[in-house]
């Protein structure tokens, strides 16, 4: 029997909602309210493409050269996107997380980031995923287990959509003010007000936009929560919001998803592109300190 390349699979359910979790990358991969698709579902054959759901840490996005600096230290991480040169997506992508309690609406996976060339710091890392009616709550904690402070930085990378509903024709929304330019190995080199072709604050059909943008500034309610909206033409939306230790949001279409001609990432960050060479919004995590962030996903109908 050939073994599932996102290893174990992890079922909540409750009475209008339901969500699959691989143990590979701690990723998304199903949520359902309500009979409703809320996350583009891949073949079981297939490892988890274009970083479906999975959980991006100590560093999310991109490290130019995988190169940084940290308290005297020149580091140097391996290579993980070649074509462009850098250093991708953290060192838990591909990781296999162990279920440390699994109810039918609740799922707490745990790995550790070990001491390794490159990034010379330990982390302990737990994922909470709590089924709710409407849709998932999921919280990070992150504690430095090791004997020195560490960088640390947290992302996560899950697909939306509306079922039944080409994503072409659903309709982003998000209050951004400012949204970062990238060079030609996707890594920051300015941050500038939004304009005609990124601002996303009086909604923007997904099939009239090209998006790989990273964006702050957003407005919050009053429990510091960012919201981010995809809307059906039919009124139906779904949205993802993002607490307010999760500083930054990728918004990422692409047309590279196995089975749907497009579709779209929001991808909550505490940080953007680079920061461990920049040093933007990098947390500093003291030894037996711990960081915890939230984020989740609803639908209405």
């Amino acid at each position: 029997m050939t073994a599932d390349p996102t290893g174990s699979r992890f079922h909540l359910r409750g009475e209008h909602s339901s969500a699959e979790i691989a143990q590979v990358g701690a990723a998304l991969r199903a949520l359902t309210v309500d009979g409703v698709d809320l996350v583009p579902r891949y073949p079981d054959d297939l490892p988890t493409p274009v970083a479906s759901g999975v959980v991006l840490v100590p560093w999310p996005n991109r490290i130019r050269d995988g190169k940084y600096s940290f308290d005297g230290e020149d580091l140097q991480l391996a290579i993980s996107e070649p074509k462009f040169g850098n250093a991708s997506h953290g060192l838990l992508r591909f990781g296999t997380y162990q279920a440390i309690e699994h109810t039918d609406d609740r799922l707490v996976l745990g790995a550790d980031v070990v001491p390794q060339t490159g990034y010379p710091f330990h982390l302990r890392t737990r994922v909470t995923y709590a089924l709710r009616a409407d849709g998932l709550r999921v919280t990070h904690a992150i504690e430095n287990i090791g004997a020195k402070a560490a960088p640390v930085a947290l992302g996560v990378h899950p697909y939306l959509q509306i079922g039944g509903v080409p994503t072409e024709d659903l309709v982003v929304h998000s209050t951004g003010t400012t949204t970062l330019v990238l060079d030609d190995r996707n890594i920051p080199v300015d941050e500038v007000p939004v304009d005609a072709a990124t601002d996303l604050r009086e909604g923007r059909r997904l099939g009239d936009a090209s998006l790989d943008n990273g964006y702050r500034g957003w407005e919050r309610d009053a429990d510091g929560r960012a919201h981010h909206t995809l809307t059906a033409p039919d009124g139906r939306r779904v949205q993802l919001w993002q607490d307010d230790g999760f500083r930054w949001a990728q918004v990422f279409t692409t047309d590279r998803y196995p089975g749907q001609s497009l579709a779209v990432a929001i991808e909550p960050m505490t940080a953007p592109a680079n920061a461990f060479a920049t040093g933007t919004d990098l947390e500093r995590l003291e030894p037996g300190a711990e960081m915890t962030r939230e984020w989740g996903i609803s639908y209405r109908a």
